[in-house]
């Protein structure tokens, strides 16, 4: 009976689409505040998915990572195939919350009306969120994909794997240095500019 539960999870699909559900929610927590008008509601979800999706992505990129390429294949594809179906929905919903979001405060505090320089540290914002963003979804979510789709092969292709993970890695360490360079453009701006 253990061979059956089992066999079942290894054919389970990696997309787990019930997660759209959460997406949704998400999504229309953020519309909400957006419509609502409220600053503090949409500082909140600003702050909040910004929180999650900077948090997780260093976490991920200085913790799990080394931990993930340091272990054997067969332990490193459970990591994977656990984690993927997680962060596959997750990480793009953060980002596009955290952007959103923050565009939207950005207008209402009336941060995108003000003069140069100042307005510079907005545009630096844009462009660090844009950056992640486009990094996350066009390269690190399908390499993630292809990644774990080998891994659930029956012999996994251990050389196309180091390939494709030593140019992830270094896209991931892009990802936390511009993660800690949005830290310094929001403190600026919570400070004032």
């Amino acid at each position: 009976m253990a061979a059956i539960g089992e066999f079942r999870e290894d054919r389970q699909s990696l997309i787990r689409w019930h997660y759209l559900w959460y997406v949704a929610a998400a999504l229309l927590v953020m519309i909400a505040a957006i419509v609502y008008g409220n600053v503090w509601f949409l500082n909140w979800v600003h702050v909040m998915s910004g929180v999650l999706w900077t948090g997780i992505d260093l976490f991920m990129g200085f913790v799990i990572g080394p931990i993930i390429r340091s272990v054997d294949v067969p332990i490193r594809k459970e990591i994977i195939t656990r984690l993927t179906p997680v962060t596959l929905f997750l990480m793009p919903t953060l980002s596009v919350l955290t952007g959103t979001a923050g565009w939207f405060l950005a207008v209402e505090l009336g941060f995108t009306a003000m003069p140069w320089p100042q307005f510079g540290w907005i545009v630096a914002a844009l462009v660090l969120v844009t950056l992640m963003t486009i990094q996350g979804l066009g390269y690190l979510l399908p390499t993630s994909l292809r990644v774990c789709f080998e891994l659930q092969k029956p012999k996994p292709d251990g050389p196309k794997i180091g390939r494709m993970m030593s140019r992830f890695y270094y896209v991931v360490a892009s990802q936390g240095v511009m993660q800690v360079a949005i830290i310094v453009v929001m403190a600026k701006l919570v400070t004032g500019v």
